[in-house]
């Protein structure tokens, strides 16, 4: 299914071109009117031909925008902590989580669950010992004889006999959530008053999840548990960042990334069986930026093999890590060149631009990822100071994964409506929207950024058919086959006709 398309209208480019040439020597409310329209039509979904329904629709959500933007208390122009029960409020976002929103295409493996589900069900299982760090943050394992000790770790405690030793056990399981999400009731600013204060949080947590979510039985729960919230929240696909770790059974014994890999591909296509209006999932290897090149080497070559082996499910291959703090991408271009000069594919997708550090190293990785074809751009926040590679992945279409709340939680804007990714959608540069890691920021889904993207990038000018741009483009810029693009466009497109004519009462 192609995307329709509007032109501006003959007369309107006419006028613009006498306009600039000095063809009229004062302007007139046409000039005017035409130009605004021709910027108009230039945004991201500006040139879609809209159906009745969908005109209706737009109308509705006009008339929500201005009453949203309208408010003291804006949302995008505050930190999310602060925003979210405002925007669970917001009419904008209750439509949005109805809307049928596609693909999600930058989400990581241990943090799409809320965390009150790993709280409530896993640590709750049988055999779960947890420790208390020296920084501040904790540990878990799953044994059926008792962990070994943990280096700068208090001694191993059996939750469900430690639960059970307790009057009331919901300050100890507040107390966990809280070591597992970077959300806090508190002010952000304080409690986060630098990158490098929130960056170590966010890596503490994802080691205090590893333990959990790494133990077989919990893999593969966590993950049909994660897409199941991805699905209740109307996405119909996912790729998801994985580390394709090693597993462990409760007597110790592991498995290795192949076995990871496999769960991966069954759990999803049981949910496909389970859920036949959910197109499915596709993973993305991925690798910590910190290895050596050595290991890199290593890394590259097995992802080589497994998607040779495993096509079907693995899309391809990315580092993960903060990018300000890790190696560059040109630090491991020789190992990254290894599929190119054998002649084997493997996709990348690499992150680049998640910096705000200009002129370094790291800032030449969107360069560099473009240098080494990468298919899409993680995060690319730093894009419009890159020229050249803002106009290369804009010819080539290689999309911007945006992931808003992100961005504004590790702080790198503040006021949503200054991210760069609104520039990026006035001159319809190809962008996806995504989540990123949104059980950490304490959102859900996929309709928390949409929002973020659609009130905050594009103010009153966004519309209707910004949002049906940013979903068929999370399908037209997913690692799928074109033949199975199609099939999910035609899907999708069931679907969006039903939200729409079931819209226009709902409000």
């Amino acid at each position: 299914m192609a995307m329709q398309l509007q032109r501006p209208h003959a007369a309107v480019v006419c006028l613009v071109l006498c306009y600039l040439t000095g063809g009229m020597t004062a302007p007139d409310p046409r000039q005017r009117e035409a130009l605004m329209e021709l910027e108009a039509s230039m945004q991201t979904g500006g040139r879609m031909l809209l159906t009745d329904a969908e005109l209706r629709l737009d109308a509705l959500l006009f008339k929500m925008k201005q009453q949203e933007v309208e408010r003291a208390d804006f949302p995008p122009a505050m930190h999310f902590f602060k925003a979210r029960h405002l925007i669970r409020t917001s009419p904008i976002f209750q439509l949005l989580q109805k809307m049928p929103k596609g693909g999600a295409l930058h989400v990581h493996d241990f943090s799409m669950v809320d965390v009150e589900w790993l709280v409530k069900n896993v640590t709750y299982r049988p055999h779960c010992y947890m420790c208390f760090t020296y920084n501040q943050s904790v540990r878990f394992i799953f044994s059926s004889q008792g962990p070994k000790p943990l280096p700068r770790c208090s001694p191993w405690i059996l939750l469900e006999n430690f639960r059970a030793k307790m009057i009331n056990a919901t300050e100890l399981d507040n107390s966990i959530m809280g070591n597992l999400t970077l959300f806090t009731q508190q002010d952000p600013e304080t409690v986060y008053p630098s990158q490098d204060a929130v960056w170590d949080r966010f890596e503490q947590a994802f080691l205090a999840v590893w333990g959990l979510v790494t133990y077989a039985p919990v893999f593969r729960d966590y993950y049909y548990q994660g897409l199941t919230e991805f699905y209740m929240d109307n996405i119909m696909y996912l790729e998801v960042r994985a580390l394709l770790p090693e597993t462990y059974e409760l007597d110790g014994s592991t498995h290795d990334r192949t076995w990871t890999l496999k769960t991966y591909q069954e759990v999803t296509r049981q949910f496909t069986e389970d859920h036949p209006d959910f197109f499915g999932a596709r993973i993305i290897f991925t690798v910590h930026r910190g290895i050596n090149i050595s290991a890199m080497t290593g890394v590259v070559e097995e992802a080589m093999k497994l998607h040779r082996d495993f096509p079907d499910i693995m899309a391809g291959f990315d580092l993960v890590g903060r990018e300000d703090r890790g190696r560059p991408l040109w630090y491991f271009r020789d190992a990254l060149s290894l599929p190119s000069e054998r002649g084997v594919p493997l996709p990348f997708f690499f992150h680049a631009g998640e910096t705000d550090l200009e002129g370094t190293e790291v800032d030449q990785n969107l360069l560099d990822a473009l240098l080494l074809n990468t298919s899409r751009i993680g995060h690319g926040f730093a894009l419009l100071r890159h020229p050249v590679a803002r106009n290369i992945s804009k010819k080539k279409e290689v999309a911007v994964e945006v992931c808003p709340i992100s961005n504004q939680v590790l702080k790198l804007v503040n006021d949503i409506r200054n991210h760069p990714a609104a520039v990026l959608m006035s001159e319809n540069h190809p962008v996806v929207i995504s989540s990123d890691d949104p059980a950490l920021f304490g959102a859900s889904g996929l309709s928390y950024d949409f929002y973020e993207a659609f009130v905050g990038f594009g103010g009153l000018g966004s519309n209707i058919g910004s949002l049906k741009a940013l979903v068929i483009n999370s399908i037209r810029y997913s690692s799928l086959t074109p033949k199975q693009q199609e099939k999910v466009l035609a899907l999708w497109q069931t679907s969006w006709n039903k939200f729409c004519n079931n819209s226009k009462n709902a409000f």
